[in-house]
């Protein structure tokens, strides 16, 4: 079993090699590797992720298969089968690290804002839900200053999300607090950019691990 720290300080040098052009992909698909994992899985880290074809968590990180337990979601939303799927991972393979990775220029945050601004009407049930879960960490945005600058908006509105996600992630699972407390499973907010590849750990690091 690997300690949070450690598990986020790999994901962190995964990132870098990812970034620096270090990181070859065929690597993490070795099929010998592959064949290796089949019987079994350990993965050291959680990502809840977003959809966005963009945001290949194995890739931006450096790892391969059996490396990660990858959830993704539009919007790296938190309903019920989100957070049974974290306590899943978190209780049955002991891993003690769980990371929401969201990105710039977030579809879902995008099109949340939109209909918070102009209501979609007959809009589709299903992508509703999705709008309600983003909606109540960017909603107070649209009453700051921060609305005559959509670019800004959007960027803040993507980490707000990160971190609502996250603190859910913390406070509304009765299997992961007891994790927390009892078992140092550490649960962080992280965003991608885009244009640079970088991962940036922004939310509910430990003192010593922020840069």
């Amino acid at each position: 079993m690997i300690p949070g720290r450690e598990a986020l300080t790999r994901l962190r040098e995964g990132n870098r090699r990812f970034v620096s052009g270090g990181h070859d992909p065929g690597a993490a698909l070795n099929r010998t590797h592959q064949r290796a994992v089949a019987v079994g899985q350990e993965p050291f880290a959680i990502v809840l992720g977003c959809s966005d074809s963009r945001v290949p968590a194995e890739l931006v990180f450096g790892q391969g298969f059996g490396d990660l337990f990858v959830i993704r979601v539009a919007g790296n939303i938190v309903a019920p089968s989100q957070v049974g799927s974290v306590e899943f991972a978190a209780g049955r393979f002991g891993t003690r690290l769980a990371v929401v990775l969201g990105h710039t220029q977030c579809g879902a945050i995008l099109a949340t804002l939109e209909e918070l601004r102009q209501p979609t009407p007959n809009q589709s049930p299903n992508l509703h839900s999705i709008v309600d879960r983003i909606r109540p960490s960017v909603q107070a945005l649209l009453e700051t200053p921060l609305k005559q600058d959509a670019d800004a908006l959007v960027a803040h509105a993507v980490r707000a999300n990160i971190r609502a996600a996250a603190d859910h992630l913390r406070h509304g699972s009765e299997v992961l607090e007891r994790l927390i407390e009892r078992h140092g499973l550490l649960i962080v907010g992280a965003e991608y950019c885009l244009e640079t590849g970088v991962v940036d750990f922004f939310d509910g690091l430990p003192e010593a691990l922020v840069d």
